[in-house]
C-alpha cells in the first residue's frame, strides 16, 4: 500500500473497514436504518488519513456502491487535509485515481470510474496554483498519451473521461466549492483557459479523427464508437466554456461593407432562453477551428454517418449522433476574432457550410414532420431549428435571408416561413401530451422570428419586401390554424379545449411572438385581422337564434386575443406605449377614418358595446367571450385611450402630412381616442361594461378577476383618464353599488380587495382636496359604520358565528385591506380619519372571532397594510393612536394564541411552503417591520409626545417571539422575516437593547444563537450583521467606560460546561465554533469578518486563550505551527489596528480571507 499518505494498516483492520462500508451501502440499498448507514460512511469520510482503507475498498470490494463511497472519501479527506499532505502525497493521490480509472475503464459500473476521475480532477484543481508547470505537465502528459490511444482503448476512454471531469471542474458554473474563495476559482479558470483548454480540444479532435475511418466503414468496436462520441462531447464541452481571454472586440478598421458581407452582427448576444451562448474563443483558436478544416471534417462525418444509417430510426439518438450534432450547433455559434478580418467573408462561408449541412435535417419540412409522427426521432429536427436560431442571431435580417439563396432558389426567411407554418399546423392538432416536440420546435422557431424582426423597431429597410410578405402569409396561416383548432375543440369539456397552450402565461408568450411577426407586415396583417373579425361577427349575427353559436364564439375569443397582442404590448409594470412598428407602419394612411388600427379598434369597441344590451348579452356574450373582451379593453385603455403624449405631435398643414406620412400616422394613433375626440364616449362604455361584468355573470370568477385586477386598474392608473371617469354617471353608479348595495357582495371576497383599491385610487385624480376626501368618506363610510354597529351589539357572540354575518365581515375586511393599499398623499388624511373609527370595533371583532383563523388573519393583514400606507404621513398624535392600536392588537392576539402554535402542529407541516395557520405570524412580523419604517422615512424632528418607535417594536417582538418556536423558524419565509427584523433592530437601535427586560434580552440572544446555526445562508448573514452591530456598540461602550450592555450576561457553553458571561464573550465562542469546527460557507466571509473584529477587540484575552486551547488540541507539530502562524497573521498583518473604522475593517476582511484560505486545507475538524 505504498505511495499513498498514511501509516501502514493491518489487513484485518482494512477488511473490517471494508465490511463496515459494505454493510452501510446494503442498508442504504434496502432503505433500512439510514442513520446507522450515514454514521458509518461519515466515519470513513472523516477519519484521519483514510487513504489506505479507501484504496483497499476500491481494489477489493465487490460492491460498486462501496467503491463509490471510498472514492468520495478520498476526495473529502484530501480536501480537508490538504495542508498537511506533502507535494508527493498530492501527486500520488492524483496519479492513483487516474491509474485506477484507466485500469477499470471497461468495468460495467462506469459511475464508479467517473467518480474516481472527478476526484482526480478536484485534487488537480486544488493544487493547480501550487504545483509547478513541470509537475502539472507530468500528470497531463500521461493523460495525453492515454487520450491519443498509446495505452489502448480502455486507457483512451478513461483519459477522455478525466478531461471531461477536469473541464467541468475548472468551469466556474460547474466547479466544486472546495471551501475556497471565489478568487481562487477565478485564477484557476484563467490559467486553465490560457494553458490547457486548446490543447485538450486538439487531443480530443485527434482521438476522434484517428477512429473516423473505422466508424465510417462500420468496423469500429463498441468502445471505439464510445471514444469517438466522448471526444465529440468533450469538444462540445470545451466550446461551451465561458472564454475570458477573447473579450477584445473585433478589429473593424479595415471593414468595407458590401451588400452581402456586411451582415455579421459583431455586437450580437445570443438569447439565453434556450441555454445557448455565443462561442468566442479568440484569435489563438483560429488554427484549430478555422484554418485546419476541422469544421468541414465534422460536417462531412455527420453527413456520411447520417446517410449510412438513414434507415435506422434509433441511430439519430445514439451517443455519437447526439454529441456530433451538439458540436455542430456549438460551431454554429462561433464568432469574434477567431475569424480573420476579411469583411466577414470567412464567417459567412462558415455559416453557409453549416446551413448546407443542417438543411438536410429539416427539409422538406412536411416530409420530415410526417416521418417524425410515424416514429422517427425528433432530436435532429429540433437541433436544426436551434441552428437556424443561432445563425439568425449572428446575422442581420438581410444577410440571414440571403444565405440560403446561394444553395436554393429561395431565401432563408421564405424557408423559415414554410417550416414554421408546417410546425404550427402540426402543433395545433397535437392532442398527445407526451409528444411535446412540436411545442419545443415552435418555441425555437418563434424565437428565430423574434430575433429577425424584434430589433427592427419599425425600420422596414432592415427587412426585404419579400421577407415582410412571407411574414404576413405566415401570420395569416397561424391565425387560420388557430381558428380551425378553436372551432374543432369548442365543445370539448376537458383540457384538450386548449391543447395548443399549456397555460395563460405560455399562451400569452406564444401570442406575443405571433404579434412580432404580424407587426413586421402590419400594412397587410391588420387589414387581414379586420376582415377575419368582421366575417365572424357577421356570421354570428346571421346564426343567432337559428343555430348554436359555440364554435363562432370560440373563434371570436381567439381572434380578440390575437388582435390584443398585435395592437398592444403587455406593458406589465411599465407605461404602455403604442408599438413603434404600428406608428411607422402606415405612412400612406393620412385620414383617421381609414387608418387600419383605428378601424380595427372601433370595430371591437362597437362589438363590445353590444354587451350592454341584456338580450344581446344573453345571446352573444358567453362568459368566456366576455373574458376576452375585458382583457382586450384593459390593454387597449392602457395604450390608446387618452394617451398623455397625445397632444405632443402636431402636423401644421395637409402638405406636411403628405411629406411626413409616418409622423401623420403616429399623430392619428395618439389622438383618435383622445380627450377631445371620442375618448369620453368610449370611457363611459367601458365603465358600464365593467358594471355588467361584475353583476351580470355571477360565479364567473375569471371574468370578475380580469375586470377587477386588469380593466379597473387600467381605468384608474392615469390621472387624466380617471378625472374624466369620476364625472360620469356610470362610475358613480359603480361607487354607489359598492357603498350602499349588496349586489357586489356576490364577488369573491379576495376580489373585494381589488375593487375597493381601484375605487379609492380614483379619488386622487380629483383636483379639489375636499372633493377627494368627501368621495372617500362617501365610499367607505357605510362599511366602517356597519362594522362599528355590529361590534357594539350585545348579542355579538351569537350573531358573529352566523354564516351570513361571517361572510359579510370577511368581505368588508377584504375591502378595508384594499382601501389601506390605496393610500395616496391626497387621500391619506380622509382614509386615516375613517379607518381610525373602525380600530376599536376591529379589536372587538378580533376577540369575537378568535377561533376563526381567516377573520383573524384579515384583521392583522389590514393592520399591516394600513400601517404601511399611513406611517410616513402621521404626526405625533396620530402616530400614538396607530401605535396604541397595534400594541393592543399584538397583546390580544398573543393572549389568545400562546401555546396553540406548538411543535405538534408544526411537525406535521414540515413539507409545506405556506401554511394557513402561520400566515398571521408572518403578518405580525410584517406589521412590526412597517412600524420600523417610520424612523427610516420620516426625518422631521421628534414632536412632543411622539412615541419611541424602536421601543414599541422591541415590545412587539417580545409579545410575538414566544409564539415563534425554533421549529417554526425552519419555515423559510417566517425565518427570513423574523431574522430580517431582528437584524434591522439591532443594527439601527443597538442602544435600545440595554433597556430590554431580562426575558426580552434573553429572547433576542437566543434567536441570534439559533440563527447563527441556521441552514439558510441569508438567515446566518443577517444574524452576523446583528452581532456585528451589538459587538461594535459594546466595544464603543467599553472604550468610553460605560457599563450598560457590558454588564448584561447570558448563559453560555464553555469547555468546562455551562457558564454565565457577557454577550461579547458568548458570541466570540459561537463564532469561533462556526469558523473552526463547522462547514463554514465562504459566502459569509465578509459578514463573519465584520462580526469577528469587534468581538476580538472586546475580548482579546479570551480570544487568545480560546485560540491556544484549539491549537494545543491538534495532534501534529507541523499543524500546530501553521495554525499558530495563521492566527497570528489574522490579527497582525496589514497594519491592523484597534479601530472599527472602514479602512481597518477592510484590512481585517483581507486578513480573514487569507486566514480561511490557509486553514481550509488543514485537518482541524
Amino acid at each position: 500500500m505504498s505511495g499513498l499518505p498514511g501509516d501502514p494498516v493491518d489487513v484485518l483492520e482494512l477488511k473490517a473497514t471494508m465490511n463496515a462500508v459494505e454493510h452501510a451501502c446494503s442498508l442504504i440499498r434496502m432503505h433500512a436504518s439510514p442513520l446507522e448507514a450515514e454514521q458509518l460512511l461519515v466515519f470513513l469520510s472523516k477519519s484521519p488519513m483514510p487513504y489506505q482503507s479507501c484504496r483497499f475498498i476500491l481494489e477489493n470490494s465487490q460492491m460498486p456502491n462501496a467503491r463509490f463511497q471510498a472514492a468520495s472519501a478520498i476526495g473529502d479527506a484530501a480536501m480537508r487535509e490538504w495542508g498537511v499532505l506533502t507535494d508527493e502525497n498530492k501527486r500520488n493521490l492524483i496519479l492513483y485515481c487516474l491509474h485506477y480509472a484507466t485500469k477499470h475503464a471497461s468495468a460495467t459500473d462506469a459511475y464508479v470510474q467517473v467518480k474516481v476521475s472527478a476526484v482526480a480532477a478536484q485534487l488537480l484543481k486544488r493544487g493547480w496554483l501550487e504545483f509547478t508547470e513541470s509537475e502539472k505537465m507530468e500528470i497531463l502528459c500521461q493523460v495525453k498519451q492515454a487520450v491519443l490511444g498509446a495505452h489502448g482503448v480502455d486507457a483512451q476512454v478513461a483519459g477522455i473521461s478525466f478531461l471531461e471531469s477536469l473541464v467541468y471542474e475548472f468551469s466556474p458554473s460547474t466547479s466544486t466549492a472546495l471551501g475556497l474563495p471565489r478568487e481562487f476559482h477565478e485564477q484557476c479558470h484563467l490559467s486553465f483557459e490560457l494553458t490547457c483548454l486548446k490543447e485538450f480540444y486538439c487531443w480530443a479532435k485527434d482521438a476522434a479523427i484517428s477512429l473516423t475511418d473505422k466508424i465510417v466503414s462500420c468496423n469500429a468496436s463498441f468502445n471505439e464508437d464510445k471514444i469517438c462520441s466522448s471526444a465529440m462531447r468533450l469538444m462540445f464541452q470545451i466550446l461551451s466554456w465561458n472564454f475570458r481571454q477573447s473579450t477584445v472586440p473585433p478589429d473593424l478598421s479595415n471593414f468595407k461593407p458590401n451588400a452581402f458581407s456586411a451582415g455579421i452582427r459583431h455586437e450580437a448576444t445570443l438569447l439565453k432562453k434556450f441555454e445557448r451562448t455565443l462561442v468566442q474563443p479568440g484569435l489563438s483558436w483560429r488554427e484549430p477551428l478555422i484554418s485546419s478544416g476541422q469544421i468541414a471534417w465534422v460536417l462531412n462525418l455527420y453527413a456520411t454517418l447520417r446517410q449510412k444509417h438513414s434507415a435506422d430510426v434509433i441511430w439519430f439518438d445514439s451517443p455519437l449522433a447526439v454529441s456530433t450534432r451538439e458540436l455542430i450547433l456549438q460551431l454554429c455559434s462561433l464568432t469574434g476574432t477567431v475569424f480573420p478580418s476579411d469583411n466577414g467573408h470567412a464567417q459567412i462561408n462558415h455559416l453557409l457550410q453549416i446551413l448546407s449541412c443542417i438543411m438536410q435535417w429539416i427539409e422538406p419540412p412536411e416530409v420530415v414532420i410526417k416521418e417524425i409522427r410515424l416514429g422517427r426521432s425528433e432530436s435532429e429536427f429540433i437541433d436544426g431549428c436551434h441552428a437556424l436560431l443561432s445563425i439568425a442571431t449572428l446575422t442581420t435580417p438581410l444577410l440571414f435571408d440571403n444565405l440560403l439563396l446561394s444553395l436554393r432558389p429561395f431565401g432563408t426567411i421564405h424557408f423559415l416561413y414554410i417550416l414554421t407554418s408546417d410546425v404550427v399546423k402540426t402543433d395545433v392538432v397535437n392532442h398527445d401530451e407526451e409528444e411535446t416536440w412540436t411545442a419545443e420546435a415552435l418555441d425555437i422557431l418563434l424565437e428565430t422570428w423574434n430575433v429577425i424582426f424584434g430589433t427592427s423597431d419599425g425600420d422596414k429597410n432592415s427587412i426585404s419586401a419579400e421577407g415582410r410578405a412571407v411574414s404576413a402569409k405566415l401570420f395569416n396561416n397561424i391565425v387560420e390554424s388557430y381558428l380551425e383548432a378553436a372551432a374543432a375543440t369548442a365543445y370539448d369539456e376537458d383540457d384538450n379545449a386548449e391543447h395548443f397552450v399549456a397555460s395563460v402565461s405560455k399562451r400569452d408568450e406564444r401570442l406575443e411572438s405571433y404579434a412580432v411577426i404580424a407587426r413586421a407586415a402590419a400594412e397587410i396583417t391588420i387589414p387581414f385581422l379586420i376582415n377575419v373579425f368582421s366575417q365572424r361577427v357577421s356570421h354570428l349575427n346571421q346564426i343567432i337564434g337559428k343555430s348554436d353559436p359555440t364554435r363562432i364564439l370560440e373563434e371570436l375569443y381567439w381572434i380578440l386575443l390575437m388582435i390584443g397582442h398585435v395592437l398592444m404590448d403587455a406593458g406589465e409594470g411599465e407605461t404602455a406605449l403604442i408599438p413603434e412598428t404600428l406608428k411607422a407602419g402606415f405612412p400612406n394612411f393620412l385620414e383617421e377614418a381609414q387608418h387600419p388600427v383605428v378601424v380595427l379598434s372601433w370595430s371591437i369597441i362597437d362589438f363590445s358595446r353590444r354587451s350592454l344590451d341584456p338580450e344581446t348579452r344573453a345571446a352573444y356574450f358567453s362568459p368566456r367571450l366576455m373574458e376576452a373582451v375585458v382583457w382586450f379593453l384593459a390593454r387597449w385603455v392602457d395604450t390608446y385611450l387618452m394617451p398623455v403624449d397625445g397632444t405632443k405631435v402636431h402636423i401644421s398643414s395637409a402638405s406636411d402630412s403628405l411629406k411626413h406620412g409616418p409622423l401623420s400616422s403616429k399623430r392619428i394613433l395618439l389622438n383618435f381616442a383622445g380627450e377631445h375626440k371620442q375618448g369620453e364616449m368610449v370611457l363611459d362604455i367601458i365603465a358600464r361594461i365593467c358594471i355588467n361584468a361584475l353583476t351580470s355573470y355571477p360565479g364567473e370568477k375569471e371574468l370578475q378577476a380580469l375586470t377587477c385586477q386588469k380593466l379597473l386598474v387600467a381605468l384608474v392608473r392615469r390621472r387624466n383618464v380617471c378625472s374624466r371617469l369620476l364625472s360620469m354617471d356610470s362610475w358613480l353608479d359603480l361607487a354607489r353599488a359598492f357603498s350602499n348595495e349588496r349586489s357586489l357582495f356576490s364577488l369573491n371576497p379576495r376580489l373585494q380587495r381589488s375593487l375597493a383599491e381601484n375605487l379609492v385610487c380614483a379619488a386622487s385624480s380629483l383636483k379639489d382636496a375636499e372633493a377627494s376626501n368627501q368621495y372617500v368618506r362617501d365610499l367607505i363610510g357605510p362599511m366602517t359604520s356597519y362594522l362599528a354597529e355590529m361590534s357594539a351589539r350585545n348579542d355579538l357572540k351569537d350573531i358573529a358565528q352566523l354564516p351570513d354575518a361571517m361572510y359579510t365581515v370577511n368581505c368588508l375586511l377584504e375591502r378595508l385591506i384594499g382601501v389601506a393599499r390605496a393610500t395616496q398623499p391626497r387621500t391619506q388624511k380622509a382614509l386615516f380619519d375613517v379607518c381610525v373609527a373602525v380600530m376599536n370595533p376591529l379589536i372587538t371583532l378580533l376577540e369575537a372571532y378568535k377561533n376563526q383563523p381567516s377573520v383573524v388573519y384579515l384583521i392583522i393583514k389590514f393592520s399591516v397594510d394600513f400601517v404601511d400606507g399611513q406611517i410616513a404621513f402621521l404626526n405625533a398624535k396620530d402616530t400614538s393612536v396607530l401605535v396604541s392600536f397595534c400594541l393592543q392588537l399584538l397583546q390580544i392576539y398573543s393572549s389568545q394564541n400562546i401555546g396553540k402554535l406548538s411543535l405538534s402542529h408544526s411537525s406535521t407541516l414540515l413539507g409545506g411552503a405556506q401554511v394557513e395557520d402561520y400566515k398571521d405570524l408572518l403578518a405580525l412580523l410584517q406589521l412590526l417591520t412597517n412600524l420600523c419604517s417610520k424612523d427610516l422615512i420620516d426625518f422631521s424632528p421628534d414632536e412632543p409626545g411622539s412615541p419611541d418607535i424602536a421601543e414599541v417594536v422591541f415590545v412587539g417582538l417580545h409579545i410575538v417571539s414566544p409564539l415563534i418556536s425554533f421549529d417554526l423558524l425552519k419555515f423559510p419565509k417566517l425565518s427570513s422575516c423574523y431574522f430580517r427584523l431582528i437584524s434591522h433592530m439591532l443594527e439601527v437601535y443597538p442602544e435600545k437593547v440595554v433597556l430590554l427586560t431580562k426575558e426580552a434580552f434573553a429572547q433576542v440572544i437566543a434567536s441570534l444563537d439559533f440563527g447563527i446555526q441556521h441552514q439558510d445562508l441569508d438567515a446566518v448573514d443577517m444574524c452576523l450583521r446583528a452581532i456585528n452591530a451589538l459587538a461594535s456598540f459594546l466595544y464603543r461602550d467599553k472604550t468610553v467606560g460605560r457599563e450598560g450592555l457590558v454588564a448584561r450576561t447570558v448563559d453560555s457553553k464553555g469547555s468546562n460546561g455551562k457558564l454565565q458571561e457577557n454577550i461579547s464573550s458568548h458570541f466570540l465562542r459561537l463564532l469561533l465554533q462556526l469558523i473552526l469546527f463547522e462547514d463554514f460557507r465562504v459566502d459569509l466571509t465578509g459578514s463573519a469578518a465584520d462580526a469577528l473584529l469587534p468581538l476580538i477587540l472586546c475580548e482579546q484575552d479570551l480570544y487568545q486563550r480560546l485560540v491556544q486551547e484549539f491549537i494545543d488540541k491538534q495532534p501534529i507539530d507541523s499543524l500546530r505551527t501553521r495554525l499558530a502562524k495563521a492566527f497570528h497573521s489574522l490579527t497582525s498583518s496589514n497594519n491592523l489596528s484597534s479601530s472599527l473604522d472602514r479602512p481597518n475593517r477592510h484590512r481585517f476582511r483581507k486578513n480573514f480571507h487569507e486566514f480561511l484560505t490557509e486553514i481550509s486545507g488543514l485537518r482541524i475538524k
